[in-house]
């Protein structure tokens, strides 16, 4: 399991609209240039709503991906 840093993290949703669900977190990563940490990190998340950043680092530490 890789693991990321939660800055790095951000600036891969840099541009987002909150809220915004999990595959919508991923595409907005992938059109960021995300790597495959990170994508691979977003993919761990629950299918959910998330309302923010904050939100979205929660789950990701939560996951066990930093």
């Amino acid at each position: 399991m890789a693991t990321i840093n939660p800055i790095q993290l951000q600036t891969f949703l840099k541009g987002a609209s909150y809220p915004l669900g999990r595959d919508e977190l991923i595409e907005l990563a992938k059109s960021n240039d995300a790597d495959d940490n990170a994508l691979e990190a977003l993919q761990a998340i629950p299918d959910r709503q998330y309302d923010g950043p904050n939100a979205v680092s929660h789950e990701i530490k939560e996951s066990g991906q930093t």
